[in-house]
């Protein structure tokens, strides 16, 4: 007598509707959003100099004296500038990994925080610029230059992620070797050099905000609105196409778009590793490829991780402290190396 088998029940776990998975998405970025406001409070209250909870409240609304110098003139404008630069960084290297189908990709593999660098040390050793608010047009031109010359190279309208890869190496290695050479024959610019480039927040100015803030704004806006135009992109080509992307103007305003924000965010604070290229590939573990979701999810999160670094670095070499460079680049190491090593890598 033949019985019949049992239905044969798959292993794989069934997906959640759509409409869960974007409330549980929804609920995520609001638990970010919360994360990020306790950061933001914790960058204000904690540094090296230990201030009482009532003297950081005093600083900040009752006081005109030294506390307030300390919350106010340093902590609040180095808080602010943390997160202008948290969101930059990982909406440029969100953009910058769809753009090139590469989930490694972060703003240096265009070249854009060489040429920030280099055009830094330019105005260093050839023209004797020695303030920071100096810095920062030289920088974010020569990260501009660089974007434009890449995608030049690229091919225009004909750019492909390969190209615009290869391009970006090939420049950074030229202006890596220019930077070193004139580095190593100037002693000026090898030591004013060496504290920008490490990643800092600590020098912080309202000048500098307001200098970099429309570039950010802007480089934001034009971020998010490419959402879709991506998410066709990353079927492929002709896929894109058949759905009505123009794909060398999006390819156009993606490099725009990361040249902004990642040339904004290096003049005013350094190249700072790790953060565009971590962030943007944790978010896509959770969130999936589409970039609705990514790119919200990295301009919460890319600050959470900067702002708590900084704060990390300030705790751990009291009276003094550790750039927030340095910090990204301990912590960043890795756990990218974990996540790289997992069995299952989010893929774009």
């Amino acid at each position: 007598m033949l019985v019949d088998s049992p239905p044969e029940t798959s292993a794989e776990p069934v997906p959640a509707p759509p409409g869960r998975r974007a409330a549980l998405r929804t609920a995520g970025l609001l638990a970010s959003l919360v994360v990020l406001a306790a950061v933001l409070v914790a960058s204000i209250a904690v540094g090296a100099k230990p201030l009482a909870l009532d003297q950081v409240w005093h600083g900040l609304f009752h006081d005109s004296g030294t506390y307030a110098d300390i919350v106010v003139g340093e902590r609040v404008s180095r808080t602010l500038l943390g997160l202008l630069a948290g969101v930059a960084l990982g909406l440029a290297g969100a953009v910058l990994q769809a753009l090139t189908r590469n989930p490694l990709a972060d703003p240096g593999i265009l070249g854009i925080n060489m040429g920030a660098s280099a055009a830094v040390v330019t105005a260093i050793s050839f023209f004797g610029v020695t303030s920071l608010s100096g810095y920062v047009w030289f920088a974010f031109f020569g990260a501009a230059a660089v974007g434009v010359l890449v995608y030049v190279l690229g091919g225009t309208r004909s750019a492909t992620p390969v190209r615009l890869a290869l391009a970006g190496t090939a420049i950074t290695a030229a202006l890596s070797g220019y930077l070193y050479a004139v580095m190593i024959t100037d002693d000026v610019a090898l030591n004013r050099m060496r504290f920008w480039q490490v990643g800092s927040l600590a020098s912080a100015k309202t000048d500098i905000i307001q200098q970099v803030l429309p570039f950010i704004a802007v480089g934001v806006v034009l971020a998010l609105a490419l959402a879709r135009p991506l998410n066709a992109m990353a079927m492929g080509d002709d896929t894109a196409r058949a759905l009505g992307a123009h794909l060398g103007r999006t390819r156009a305003l993606s490099m725009a778009a990361a040249t902004l924000l990642c040339g904004a965010a290096t003049a005013a604070c350094g190249p700072i590793v790790f953060v565009g290229l971590m962030v943007p590939h944790i978010v896509r573990s959770f969130t999936g490829p589409d970039m609705r979701w990514i790119l919200p999810y990295a301009a919460v999160l890319s600050p959470v991780l900067l702002l708590g670094a900084d704060v990390v670095g300030r705790l751990v070499a009291r009276p003094a402290e550790l750039q927030v460079g340095i910090v990204t680049a301990v912590i960043g190491a890795p756990v990218f190396i974990f996540l790289v090593r997992r069995r299952r890598l989010a893929q774009l």
